[in-house]
């Protein structure tokens, strides 16, 4: 028994002992861990507190600082920017309209760039930047200013040329290409005054080709075969280049939709290729074939409530008494049916193509009859009646003039 408790007692000591031990090896390892993390936390602290310094006091800094250069497919932006910005113009003028005050006058502004043609020196603009504008100015990158004159506009396009009174030295001519290499999603430029703001450089892509747009200063008529892009362009824009990454002119920037995200639309440089010879010669273009028809894009909907298999294409709803399609016999719409939430005219010829090209709505028809025909050409139209195929020869005639 006695034994018994002795062993006790030499077992609960050394226990003690051991308890004592592991204690006291946990509190030196507490305290040198946390002298290890503190010395490193705190190294770690100060370096970033240094770079901090660095940041906000570069002179006293080693930290090597290099411009960031922006490529794209190998070109240099700023360098394209520098090699351009002296080729685009500032467009100012005013405009005369009557009011309860009689007449009363507001300023214009828009852009526009340097060509040569023929030797000649012009600006290239839009027509509904200068249309009706008094009092021209053109301003160059430097400061310079001129006055202008409008020597051949055409609505129809949205173009205008003008001549300006200013040294040759000023003129910085760019060059155009073919628009017809654009594919969509081929990156773009925009460089022009939006706001006032000028020499301002804007990239986008080719978002689509051959759309129309409608413009009053094109009568009820669609400026056809446009160029939608997704480069930023805001008024001020209006007649500034459109640019491959080349630093060639592919269009005029010309509209924008409003309220959109970076949506517009310029004219491609094909037109202006073809155009500004006449425009610069006769002051004039007067090239732009007509059909003489009203109509509307098929639907899925518009051909279940005509019971045709066609879903595609444009429906004649009127056609232009004298006008080249009545002459040809095509047929306009001859009854008006409720579609879903609207009204549609039907009963007419489905135009699905034009000289074997299909045609699946009417920017296509009026993108092709611009690019691809003049007037007085004597084109096949096929068309949908009676739900089958039929071709008609059409001689095209010539849009009326704008009053």
């Amino acid at each position: 028994m006695y034994e018994d408790r002795e062993n006790n007692k030499i077992g609960l000591g050394r226990l003690m002992l051991i308890s004592v031990f592991v204690v006291a090896m946990f509190i030196v390892g507490f305290i040198f861990g946390g002298s290890l993390i503190y010395g490193l936390t705190t190294s770690k602290i100060d370096g970033l507190q240094n770079q901090i310094d660095s940041l906000q006091n570069p002179s006293n800094s080693n930290v090597k600082y290099q411009n960031i250069t922006y490529y794209y497919n190998e070109t240099v932006l700023s360098n394209l920017y520098d090699k351009l910005k002296d080729s685009v113009v500032v467009i100012s003028g005013e405009v005369a309209y009557q009011s309860f005050f009689g007449t009363q006058y507001s300023a214009v502004q828009g852009s526009g760039f340097v060509y040569e043609s023929g030797g000649e020196m012009v600006v290239v603009t839009n027509y509904h930047v200068v249309s009706g504008a008094s009092d021209i100015v053109v301003t160059f990158s430097n400061g310079d200013s001129y006055s202008g004159n409008v020597i051949g506009s055409d609505a129809y396009s949205d173009l205008a040329v003008l001549s300006v009174s200013a040294p040759s030295t000023e003129f910085k001519p760019i060059k155009l290409v073919s628009s017809s290499t654009l594919e969509v999603g081929d990156p773009v430029i925009a460089i022009g005054s939006p706001f006032g703001l000028e020499g301002t450089m804007t990239t986008g892509i080719v978002s689509q080709l051959g759309r129309t747009i409608q413009d009053s200063v094109a009568g009820s008529f669609p400026i056809a075969d446009v160029i939608q892009t997704s480069t930023p362009i805001n008024p001020g824009n209006s007649g500034g280049p459109l640019l491959n990454y080349q630093g060639d002119v592919v269009g005029v920037t010309t509209a924008i939709v409003q309220d959109s995200n970076n949506l517009g639309f310029a004219i491609p440089s094909n037109t202006i290729i073809k155009e500004i010879g006449s425009l610069i010669q006769t002051g004039s273009y007067n090239q732009h074939s007509w059909l003489g028809i009203s109509g509307t894009d098929m639907s899925y909907s518009i051909a279940q409530a005509m019971g045709v298999n066609v879903t595609y294409g444009w429906l004649i709803t009127s056609v232009t008494s004298g006008g080249a399609a009545q002459k040809a016999g095509l047929k306009g719409g001859n009854q008006q049916i409720r579609i879903d939430d609207g009204w549609a005219i039907v009963g007419g010829d489905i135009i699905v193509a034009v000289d074997g090209t299909r045609i699946i709505s009417g920017d296509f028809l009026m993108s092709y009859l611009e690019e691809y025909t003049v007037p007085k050409q004597i084109v096949t139209v096929t068309v949908i009646r009676d739900n089958s195929p039929l071709d008609i020869s059409v001689e095209l005639g010539t849009r009326p003039a704008l009053s």
